[in-house]
């Protein structure tokens, strides 16, 4: 006897809305590597994580669905999932703004090198801290915790029953501000370094004007921010896992809450 394959419309619409979930939120979390690589690998990694989620799927009647409320939302589940994605980002970006905030000043921002996540030219502390920031991403088991909040989601907001409030707005506008805290917080220490060099060899110049520091001003400050640099990616883990847990809390209680 020859076997039929029969697809529920309800399991197929259920599919698509899991899917907008999903992908959305693969836009902006950061992992090392996949805005470089081909579109293809992405789609597969989506569609992989949805079927993972396959228990969790939600049960869709098919007769009191139409077309205009399926495409409604299936955008509500792709801005639930750039949203997510986005808060993720949010930990890496001050990272990111730490280390481009210090390149100026410590004359790293003369020579670039190419990004491995987006191919556009960079400084290089800055695809230091970026690399290191992504391996943090897996290091603290950062994605096993957003793919089990997304796993537990799908039952506490199934695909059709989420709406977005001023209140998680505010908080995701919250996270954002937060990149510039995080920057800060890592590369205050190097700024002041840097800012006692400057005086230093300002202070210098001024007690004898014969002395030319012009010169030596850049490897010094180089130099310095190299080796303080390097002391300063110890903390790294850390301040990632203090900045993870506001983000998870925002994400839960965006989808569990």
């Amino acid at each position: 006897m020859g076997t039929e394959l029969h697809l529920d419309v309800g399991t197929l619409y259920a599919f698509l809305l899991v899917l907008a979930r999903i992908s959305g939120a693969f836009i902006y979390i950061p992992l090392p590597g996949i805005k470089s690589g081909p579109e293809v690998a992405r789609a597969v990694l989506s569609v992989s994580m949805t079927f993972v989620l396959f228990p969790r799927w939600p049960v869709i009647d098919p007769s009191q669905i139409n077309l205009a409320l399926l495409i409604g939302w299936m955008c509500a589940e792709a801005g639930l999932g750039l949203a997510v994605g986005l808060a993720v980002a949010f930990v890496t970006e001050g990272f990111q703004m730490g280390a481009q905030i210090i390149s100026l000043q410590a004359g790293y921002s003369f020579a670039t090198t190419i990004d491995p996540n987006s191919g556009a030219d960079s400084g290089v502390l800055l695809s230091i801290a970026q690399l290191a920031a992504g391996l943090l991403f897996f290091a603290t088991g950062l994605d096993r915790q957003i793919l089990q909040v997304f796993a537990e989601s799908l039952t506490t907001r199934p695909p059709g029953h989420f709406a977005l409030t001023q209140s998680m707005a505010n908080g995701l506008i919250q996270l954002g501000g937060s990149i510039f805290t995080t920057g800060l917080r890592l590369v205050l220490p190097l700024l002041g370094l840097l800012l006692m060099v400057e005086i230093s060899l300002a202070l210098l110049t001024r007690l004898n004007a014969q002395l030319h520091l012009t010169t030596l001003a850049f490897p010094i400050k180089m130099m310095l921010s190299l080796s303080l640099f390097g002391w300063l990616l110890l903390i790294f883990p850390k301040v990632f896992s203090q900045s993870s847990v506001q983000v998870l809390q925002w994400i839960r209680t965006l989808l569990l809450a």
